[in-house]
């Protein structure tokens, strides 16, 4: 058996990907999936750049997110906070840096499993998942029985029988979900370093492909140092406010 942690939206926060990563390994996880959006709002891109080419370099999955790739090509669909940190993120980074963003690839498969950073239909395009109409066109775009995405920073859990439209249902952290095979199921994550969900702590799961066991996990942090080297840097307030309030 291998237990997969997945990590999405870590966004610079050193501090939250590291207690994370921490408690994966505690929980017993041996491999390591990064669903994308690396750099952008947090205030520690090096760190994490690095680290996550580290964990590649040791067979993790890495995938590339939309502020991984504005880095590249700057995105106008961003607001102007996003826009703020990504300048200021590709200051920061060195040239190898950048190179390992823009060869990340965009999907990745594990036997019945997609992964992904935003959603199956139009990866590159970047679009939200927040209603089981959007849900439906990305589980229609794939084979694959089970899709483990990011990008939202809000966790959410869907599963579609034959007919009719996915069922949304709001995953309590620590409890384990069965990925029953008589349906499609579609995981959007919390987020590592930028929770939306009203709830701080860092979010991050746990995957048991082989008995089809999702697990949704919380993980308290240093928010105040997070925080403050935001501020340090010169990066948007509201970027290191939000931390503490999770949304």
């Amino acid at each position: 058996m291998t237990l997969f942690a997945v990590f999405a939206d870590i966004h610079a926060n050193r501090e939250a990907f590291d207690a994370c990563f921490a408690a994966a390994r505690a929980q017993g996880a041996e491999r390591f999936v990064l669903l994308g959006d690396l750099v952008g709002y947090g205030a520690d891109p090096v760190y994490v750049v690095e680290r996550a080419a580290e964990l590649r370099g040791e067979g993790a999955i890495v995938l590339k997110g939309n502020h991984d790739a504005a880095i590249g090509a700057p995105s106008v669909t961003m607001n102007a906070h996003a826009r703020t940190a990504i300048a200021w993120t590709r200051a920061q980074l060195g040239e190898a840096h950048k190179v390992f963003l823009a060869s990340l690839p965009l999907t990745a498969e594990l036997n019945d499993t997609l992964l992904v950073h935003a959603e199956a239909a139009h990866p590159e395009h970047w679009l939200y998942i927040t209603h089981p109409l959007e849900a439906e066109r990305s589980l229609r775009a794939t084979q694959k029985r089970v899709t483990i995405c990011g990008h939202v920073h809000c966790p959410q859990l869907y599963h579609q029988a034959a007919r009719g439209l996915p069922t949304l249902r709001v995953p309590v952290a620590g409890e384990a979900a069965s990925l029953v095979p008589e349906r499609k199921w579609l995981a959007v994550l919390g987020s590592v370093g930028q929770p939306r969900d009203e709830i701080p702590d860092a979010a991050y799961a746990l995957y048991d492909e082989e008995r089809a066991l999702l697990t949704f996990r919380r993980v308290p942090y240093d928010i105040d140092t997070a925080a403050q080297k935001i501020r340090a840097a010169g990066l948007p307030g509201i970027l290191a406010a939000r931390l503490s309030i999770g949304r």
